[in-house]
C-alpha cells in the first residue's frame, strides 16, 4: 500500500541557539498509508499541533524530510508549498474558525473558488457535503445563527471542499460536549471513508482513537 504521508526524522526546536530554547521534536518518523485513518495521542505540550503543522507544510523542520504522495516537499518553494498544501492536504481545528460574515454555503466554496473550481461547481459540492453531515438545510444560516456541532460539520465540509489525499485534524471535536462529539465525530468519519482520503487526527479521546485504523503517541518528541 503506498503511503499518502511520510515524516522521517523530524527534529524542530525554538529560539535555538538562546537560554531558553526548547527542543519540540526528536527524529519523529511517521507514514499513514493511502485511506489509512490514524489517532495521534499525546499529552498538551508534547509537539503534536508542531507536527501537525509540518506534515500540512505550515512549518519546517529544522532537519529530516516530509513527503506527500511520494513527492520530497524539502526542496519546494514558498508558492509551491502553498499550491501542495491547498491541493493535498485539509485542516480541521478545534476551534471551526468559520468567516463569520459569510454562510455556510459561502464558508465552504471560497476554498474552492480560492482553487481555481467554477462557482456553480463549488455550490454544488459544498451542498452535496452538507448533505452527507446532517446541515443541508442550514446552508444559508451563518456561523452565529448554528449550534457548536453544526459549526463544526460546516468546518468538516470546508477541509474537504478541494478533496484533499491527505486530512490533518487537531482536537477536532476537543470543544464540543461528550454526546455532540461522538455524533460530530461518526459525521467526520463517514466523510473520509465515503472519500478513502488519509487522516491523521490529533486526540485526547481514548474512546474516539479507538474507533480509527491505529494509535500513534507522541512522546518526549518521537512517535511511538
Amino acid at each position: 500500500m503506498n503511503d499518502t504521508l511520510v515524516l522521517d526524522g523530524i527534529e524542530k526546536g525554538y529560539n535555538r541557539g538562546k537560554p531558553n530554547a526548547v527542543q519540540v521534536l526528536h527524529g519523529a518518523s511517521l507514514h499513514v498509508a493511502a485511506g489509512e485513518v490514524v489517532a495521534l495521542v499525546a499529552p498538551s505540550g508534547a509537539g503534536k499541533s508542531t507536527l501537525l503543522h509540518i506534515a500540512g507544510l505550515l512549518d519546517t523542520p529544522d532537519t529530516g524530510t516530509v513527503r506527500l504522495n511520494g513527492r520530497e516537499m524539502g526542496g519546494l518553494g514558498d508558492r509551491a508549498r502553498t499550491e501542495a498544501r491547498r491541493r493535498e492536504v485539509g485542516f480541521i481545528y478545534q476551534f471551526h474558525h468559520l468567516l463569520p460574515e459569510f454562510t455556510a454555503l459561502e464558508n465552504i466554496v471560497i476554498p474552492q473558488l480560492a482553487n481555481g473550481t467554477p462557482r456553480g461547481t463549488a455550490e454544488t459540492r459544498a451542498r452535496s457535503l452538507l448533505e452527507k453531515v446532517g446541515v443541508a438545510a442550514r446552508a444559508d444560516h451563518r456561523p452565529a445563527a448554528l449550534s457548536g456541532g453544526e459549526q463544526q460539520r460546516v468546518a468538516f465540509c470546508r477541509a474537504l471542499a478541494n478533496g484533499p489525499r491527505l486530512l490533518l485534524a487537531d482536537e477536532p471535536t476537543g470543544n464540543l460536549d461528550p454526546g455532540t462529539s461522538d455524533t460530530v465525530f461518526a459525521a467526520l468519519m463517514e466523510l473520509v471513508r465515503d472519500t478513502g482520503m488519509s487522516a491523521l487526527i490529533a486526540t485526547h479521546n481514548l474512546d474516539l482513537a479507538a474507533r480509527m485504523d491505529r494509535i500513534v503517541r507522541l512522546e518526549r518528541g518521537r512517535v511511538l
